[in-house]
This record gives structure tokens, C-alpha cells and sequence, in this order.
């Protein structure tokens, strides 16, 4: 109310001079990284009841910016600027309460803070209103409402809320499933440089929902994405280069865009360089590699790699042959494989008994030990 009654009275020609001031001076030293002026400047005025200036001061313990962080206090001060009914404060104040930042972790509240702002148009708020209804915390979960607040947030422009609507055109959730228009969803986040809409874009020139097959398309959304560091598209970017798909076949490139992927723990990336350094190709063969590489997706429960690495245990390939972790690695692939991967987890299974047939009884017990205590890393 304070801030909104400040306006009006600029409007009219009379506003504070004792408090307008003092307050733009103390955000324009906020934004220039003088935290200790700001502070000087918007403290008072927020003991004084200035909306603005608590909510300033609430971000400023948030982050620890001229102040030691104290989430305790930032809570306190966005409360006291919420109250009044500033925006940016019942939003901060929902997300202290989301993420359980200086008060009890508390969906309901946090709900109950988003919708004070969305209420007024906040489109932050609106998307995490959304999210709230989609992922159902603090209410029950309802993809109609989801949408609903994605589309009040995306027609303002927030390219999160674009890219979410785009995902429930995409996969059918709160509305009838219509890739044109998750389509016109995703192209309006990407527009926006957003890293996930321009990576869904090029999955969907890739698989050809929605518009026409192209591969270039399809590669270049993936390069958008992929410069932005998203792991996913640098992984089927790696893909394209390997298999020629709407670039010409360079398998360098492959592997370095599997690397970038690899490199930030994307497992079919990390399994796809394995291949690469066993069969030489965009690098020179390299069993040690391979195997590393193997391992690293293995570890994060990947069904493939696990079974690469019972053949180079098996073989002695990169590592010194051990029928203990081949037979380790194979059970593995064989347990982890789909339903729908009957071939991959028979030839797994094969592998396993193939090498268990050279294998003492008590070196069996203690493969199956050793499969029994692995757990994916994290």
C-alpha cells in the first residue's frame, strides 16, 4: 500500500521528499554493489514502515549483500513488506517457504504467498502457482489449474511458463495433446533463449511432431541449446554428428559434444564416448578410456555400459580380466534392462552364465554379493 501510495503522489506532483529520495538513492546504491550506503540509506525508512525498503532489506539477508546471510531475517523483512501487500515480497515470501529457507519448509504457505502475488499478476508467481497444481504440492494436484496459471504467465511473457504450457500441450497434461501447439509453446520460450524450449524444438524437427522431419532444424535447435551448456542437447548434437543426420558425418564433432555432455555426468553421453574410444572412431582406440568411460555410466545405473563393462572384464580388454566383475557387471545389465529390451537383457544374461561356467562356486557368491550391495552413484 505504501509503495502504491508513493506513486500516486509523484503522480500528483507531491511526493516525499523525506522518503522518495533516501529510498531511490538507497536502491541505485543497492544496484551499483554499495550494499553499505543502501543499508545506510533503506533501513530507516523500513523501520518507518516502508514497504519498499523492507523488501529491499529482505533481499539483501537473503543474499548476504552488505550483511551477514540471515534467511531468518530476510523472512522477517519480507513479511513485514508482504503484509502491506508488495508483490515482490509475498513472492520472495513463497519461495522462503517452498524451499524452507529461514522458516519450516511449508507448501501451503508457500502456495498461499504465490497466489496473494499472482492474484495482483505477478507472473513469477503465476508459473510457481502452476508448478504448485502440477506437482501437487501444498493442494492437490490438478493439471487444469496447472495450465491455467502457466497460460496467465506465459501470455506475459515468462519463457518458463511457455516452455511448461509447451510440455502439457506436448504430453496431453491439463489439455487435449496437440504438438502444434506445444510447438508454438516452445518457440515462443526459445525466441527467449530458453535452453530447454530450444532443445525440445529440436527433438521435435527431430521426430517430425508437429512439423514436417528436418534434421538441420533439428540440429540447429540443438546447437542454441547445446551453447548454452544443456547437457541433453549436446548429447543429441554429439548423436547427429555421429550419424550424419542433418550435418555431414564428423565424428570428431561427435565426440567432442559427447565430451561437454560426459563431462557435466549425462550417462548415454558417457557410455557413447566409450564406444567411440573402443572402436576408434573421432579419437584413437583406446581400451583404458573406453573402459573409464563405461564405468562412469555404469555407476550412474546405465544398462548399456554395464554390460560393455562385463565384456571388457570378461576379456581382459582395458582391464585385467576378471570373471568376478564381469559376471558383477553382466547380472547388473541383465536386471536394469526394460521390459521391452528383451534382446539386450538375454545378451546379458548370456554373458553371465557364459562366464560363470569358468567360475568357482565361491567366486559366483561373490559376484552376486558384490551385484546385491551396488547402488547407483548419485
Amino acid at each position: 500500500m505504501v509503495r502504491w501510495l508513493a506513486i500516486l503522489l509523484v503522480a500528483l506532483g507531491l511526493a516525499w521528499p523525506a522518503v522518495a529520495g533516501p529510498f531511490d538513492d538507497g536502491v541505485s546504491a543497492y544496484n551499483r554493489g554499495d550494499y553499505a550506503t543502501a543499508m545506510r540509506l533503506l533501513r530507516p525508512l523500513a523501520d518507518q514502515g516502508h514497504a519498499g525498503a523492507q523488501y529491499k532489506l529482505g533481499v539483501m539477508y537473503a543474499y548476504g549483500r552488505g550483511v551477514l546471510q540471515d534467511h531468518v531475517k530476510a523472512v522477517a523483512w519480507y513479511r513485514k513488506a508482504a503484509d502491506q501487500g508488495d508483490i515482490d515480497a509475498q513472492f520472495s515470501l513463497g519461495v522462503m517457504y517452498e524451499y524452507g529457507r529461514g522458516v519450516p519448509q511449508d507448501h501451503v504457505q508457500a502456495l498461499a504467498w504465490y497466489r496473494k502475488a499472482a492474484d495482483k499478476g505477478d507472473a513469477g508467481a503465476q508459473y510457481n502457482l502452476g508448478f504448485m497444481y502440477e506437482n501437487g504440492r501444498g493442494v492437490p494436484k490438478d493439471l487444469v489449474q496447472a495450465v491455467a496459471w502457466y497460460r496467465l504467465a506465459a501470455a506475459q511473457g515468462d519463457p518458463d511458463a511457455q516452455f511448461s504450457l509447451g510440455v502439457m500441450y506436448e504430453n496431453g497434461q491439463g489439455v487435449p495433446q496437440d504438438h502444434a501447439q506445444a510447438m508454438a509453446w516452445y518457440r515462443k520460450a526459445a525466441a527467449q533463449e530458453d535452453a530447454d524450449a530450444q532443445f525440445s524444438l529440436g527433438v521435435k524437427y527431430a521426430d517430425g511432431q508437429g512439423v514436417p522431419q528436418d534434421h538441420v532444424q533439428a540440429v540447429a535447435w540443438y546447437r542454441k541449446a547445446a551453447d548454452q551448456g544443456d547437457a541433453d542437447a549436446q548429447y543429441n548434437l554429439g548423436f547427429m554428428y555421429e550419424n550424419g543426420r542433418g550435418v555431414p558425418q564428423d565424428h570428431v564433432q561427435a565426440v567432442a559434444w559427447y565430451r561437454k555432455a560426459a563431462d557435466q555426468g549425462d550417462a548415454d553421453a558417457q557410455f557413447s564416448l566409450g564406444v567411440m574410444y573402443e572402436n576408434g572412431r573421432g579419437v584413437p582406440r583406446d581400451y583404458v578410456k573406453a573402459v573409464a568411460w563405461y564405468r562412469k555410466a555404469a555407476d550412474q545405473g546405465d544398462a548399456d555400459a554395464q554390460f560393455s563393462l562385463g565384456v571388457k572384464y570378461a576379456d581382459g580388454q582395458g582391464v585385467p580380466q576378471d570373471r568376478v566383475q564381469a559376471y558383477k557387471w553382466f547380472n547388473l545389465a541383465a536386471s536394469r534392462f526394460a521390459a521391452t529390451e528383451r534382446e539386450d537383457r538375454d545378451k546379458a544374461a548370456q554373458g553371465r552364465d557364459s562366464v560363470a561356467a569358468k567360475m568357482t562356486p565361491a567366486q559366483i557368491a561373490e559376484a552376486r554379493r558384490l551385484a546385491r550391495a551396488w547402488k547407483p552413484a548419485k
